[in-house]
């Protein structure tokens, strides 16, 4: 701003003139006094609402800020998928926010350019975490760890285009659980791994927030089939509408694009180009592959035969005699172990909600076998027989070497994971709690410690200290003498469900009057069978 430069150009005279050791007082007194208390006006006007610059109180792009009722939604969520991950045996671990530079780089392919640079701070080139995936392959090679079963759950930043009202942000949590040998991967998001799904590419998936992975050595196929369970039953669990989990593998995608003509030092951005079919048309992918990318035409073509197919078993056994594919030693283990695969994915009975689809390509280079991602679907109409899908919630799949890049030696740890799009989760719940109207509770609070006459604040002190002490969750206004009828109102508004009320003439007969504040019903208890009572009452079968 002019003003402010002018400001700034007076100051610099003022100190020039006591630089050069002018006297206010004798040397040059005019000048100096004049020129500070020209100086001073011009900071006075500055200082003026006019001149004041301009604070706009916002969140960063591609943040937000949530709400007591937005984190309600968000630790139900959090709580069913915890809950999962630990009924199927898995630790918890957390990494450092940001991680040196190197450590990222190269692993993302064209996402690289979406990581978060920090400005060198002490010697370290750093950057803030993508994904939870990576730091998890550099946690094992540093510690020198071969078997483990993990989930994590944590902050990840992409500095993607945001698209808020899909649940796309800049920060956001990944949920992602994996295993060593079987590396079982699932981001909160939060989150969230990364996935290249309808409503995110590889980059935004991973606006997942819950990690979950399996590494370690261990018979083919059996890790991965529980990641696909876990994922099946987060989202059966959490009711978000019908879903569908499509499974592929790198290896099947590889020997595909090798028996169309595509050449090696090609492979992944092709892939690239695939990864997008979920989301534009087949002819507009291949016309980049073809007008951008350099591929021929005729092996577009051949590509194109293959990507558009999607089944099940019978489709694996068809491929298996494919004369081309069936010639080609990566695709041929592919589909080897993806017949496996879906034997047992047989056995857990979920075979209904899974389809083998060779358009899934995901975008992430350090992925070496089978890649999975589950979107949701809707039925646009009556006359539309086959569903949609509206949007990616989940993502993973095996990195057999990742681990290995970080290893001195080269040794590579098995490692397969899965990671759920938390923040896409956390908008359709929240849209449909808004839609619905339903009440949500942001606290967890058993019992309001009440009075109905005044001067008993001692005594509802006194009451609410043993509660507390005997780990009931509970409250009290912050009033001496609150009228009862507010503090009825209190838990109507919160949703307490009890309310401890004390008087004079409980007092005397050593008894807490419990009320039920949905049904306005009203018991005496005595004040030593108070918390059981109020456990009773509040418990969840």
């Amino acid at each position: 701003m002019a003003e402010e430069a002018a400001v700034r150009a007076q100051a610099e005279v003022v100190r020039r003139l006591k630089h050069d050791k002018a006297d206010p007082d004798e040397v040059r007194p005019v000048p100096i006094a004049k020129e500070v208390a020209k100086l001073l006006e011009m900071k006075a006007q500055l200082g003026g609402d006019e001149g004041k610059h301009k604070f706009v109180l916002k969140t960063p792009k591609g943040t937000r800020d949530y709400s007591p009722k937005q984190m309600a939604i968000r630790e139900r969520v959090f709580n069913a998928i915890i809950s999962c991950f630990k009924r199927h045996g898995a630790e918890v671990i957390d990494t450092p926010v940001f991680e040196l530079k190197e450590t990222l780089t190269g692993k993302y392919g064209e996402d690289s350019k979406l990581i978060y640079d920090l400005k060198d701070q002490g010697g370290e080139l750093l950057s803030l975490r993508y994904d939870l995936t990576v730091p998890f392959a550099r946690y094992l090679a540093m510690n020198k760890i071969t078997n483990i079963k993990r989930y994590h759950i944590a902050k990840v930043y992409r500095r993607d285009n945001p698209a808020m009202t899909r649940g796309r942000y800049r920060e956001f949590y990944q949920c992602t659980s994996a295993a060593l040998g079987w590396v079982f991967q699932c981001h909160f998001t939060c989150v969230t791994y990364t996935g290249s799904g309808t409503f995110l590419t590889e980059a935004a998936l991973a606006q997942l927030p819950q990690d979950f992975d399996i590494a370690g050595q261990f018979d083919p196929m059996i890790p991965d089939a529980e990641c696909l369970k876990i994922v099946h039953e987060i989202l059966s669990d959490l009711q978000l509408g019908d879903f569908l989990i499509k499974v592929n593998d790198r290896r099947i995608l590889d020997g595909m694009f090798a028996v169309c003509g595509v050449p090696d030092s090609k492979f992944r951005t092709i892939c690239s180009s695939v990864d997008k079919l979920d989301k534009v048309p087949w002819e507009e992918v291949r016309g980049e592959m073809v007008g951008e990318k350099g591929l021929s035409p005729e092996a577009a073509d051949h590509i194109g035969e293959y990507v558009q197919l999607h089944g099940g078993l019978e489709l694996i056994e068809r491929l298996l005699q494919d004369p081309k594919l069936s010639q080609n030693k990566l695709a041929k283990e592919g589909l080897g172990d993806m017949k496996l695969l879906f034997e047992y994915l047989t056995l857990f009975g979920i075979t209904g909600k899974i389809s083998f689809d060779l358009s899934l390509a995901r975008g992430l280079d350090y992925y070496t076998g089978v890649i999975f991602e589950a979107v949701l679907l809707q039925q646009e109409n009556e006359h539309v027989e086959e569903p949609v899908s509206v949007g990616s919630v989940a993502g993973g799949g095996r990195y057999d070497g990742l681990v290995g890049m970080f290893d001195p030696k080269g040794r590579k740890v098995p490692c397969v994971g899965v990671s759920i799009g938390i923040e896409r989760i956390f908008s359709i719940l929240e849209q449909r709690v808004e839609a619905s109207e339903e009440k949500i509770r942001t606290t967890e609070t058993q019992v309001l410690v009440a009075s109905a006459q005044k001067k008993l604040l001692e005594e509802r002190l006194k009451l609410i200290a043993e509660l507390w002490d005997a780990g009931i969750k509970a409250e009290v206004l912050y009033k001496k003498n609150p009228k009862l009828l507010n503090q009825l109102q209190y838990c109507e508004d919160t949703g307490i469900p009890l309310v401890a009320i004390v008087g004079e003439q409980e007092l005397k007969d050593g008894v807490v009057k419990l009320r039920v504040v949905a049904t306005r019903e009203e018991v005496n208890v005595r004040r030593e069978s108070l918390v059981e009572e109020i456990r009773m009452r509040t418990s969840h079968p």
